[in-house]
């Protein structure tokens, strides 16, 4: 529609937002099946905004938005803008993470690759002394191994090594969980105890009892009914829960005898 004199601006907004007919024409003639027309938004003086309610397959609670567009002493109607828009309600899909953030503890699996980032706080250069390896030694090893190119890339840092500590040792083999509160000896004072070298040689090791915690690493703090030093139940055998019975103490008596003399 178009008209050659002037128009105000109030006329010019009263004629987008009466416009309901033009928006619906433009949603059909795409092929869309727009529902009842919701309302209009006055955008600014020379844009309205019309909603219609939208009928598209897997977008419950959304709504099309038609943006007409007017000019200054014009009563040409243009269309700016076609979008469809979640109203109040509306399905949506969860806030996007990032896949660096979405994996998690057990999320690898046979054949999966999950590379460090090159920036990984847990990671520091294989020149690094990372306090990992004993004084003694330290200096000698470092110079083998550039010698031969056996020297790791990377190694842990201080704070890698922290937080490794930090989740074993709240986790299921830590000196808090159910079995260590349960247990009369620790992993420390234990046979079966294989401790871990380096910076966490007083804190943590391998348990190689098939019984216990087999091939986990354990905190020295954390304990099982398995220790080495569980003492055998009376007799050698038997559970160690429960003393051996003695059946040699029982009194056998008669049946029949006892029917007897109560008659």
């Amino acid at each position: 529609m178009r008209h050659t004199g002037g128009v105000s601006v109030a006329a010019q907004t009263d004629l987008l937002e009466q416009a309901v007919q033009i928006a619906r024409d433009v949603l059909v003639a795409d092929g869309e099946q727009p529902g009842d027309h919701l309302g209009t938004r006055v955008e600014d003086q020379w844009a309205v905004s019309h909603y219609f309610g939208a009928q598209v397959p897997g977008y419950v609670g959304w709504r099309w938005c038609v943006v007409l567009a007017g000019a200054p002493g014009s009563e040409e109607v243009t269309v700016s803008e076609v979008v469809l828009l979640p109203g109040d309600g509306a399905l949506l899909s969860p806030e996007w993470v990032p896949w660096s953030d979405r994996v998690s503890a057990g999320d690898l699996g046979a054949g999966d690759l999950l590379a460090a980032p090159p920036d990984d706080p847990r990671l520091v250069p294989g020149q690094y002394d990372t306090g990992d390896i004993d004084p003694i030694d330290r200096d000698q090893v470092g110079q083998v191994d550039a010698e031969i190119g056996l020297g790791r890339k990377r190694l842990l840092s201080q704070e890698g090594r922290a937080e490794a500590a930090q989740r074993w040792y709240d986790g299921d083999h830590g000196p808090e969980s159910a079995m260590a509160r349960a247990a009369r000896y620790t992993c420390a004072t234990c046979g079966f105890y294989l401790p871990l070298a380096g910076a966490l040689h007083g804190a943590f090791g391998v348990c190689a009892n098939e019984f216990g915690a087999d091939g986990a690493v354990v905190s020295a703090e954390y304990g099982c009914g398995a220790h080495s030093d569980t003492p055998m139940p009376p007799g050698g055998q038997g559970s160690p829960a429960y003393a051996a019975y003695d059946d040699g103490a029982v009194e056998i008596v008669n049946r029949d005898d006892t029917a007897n003399s109560a008659g």
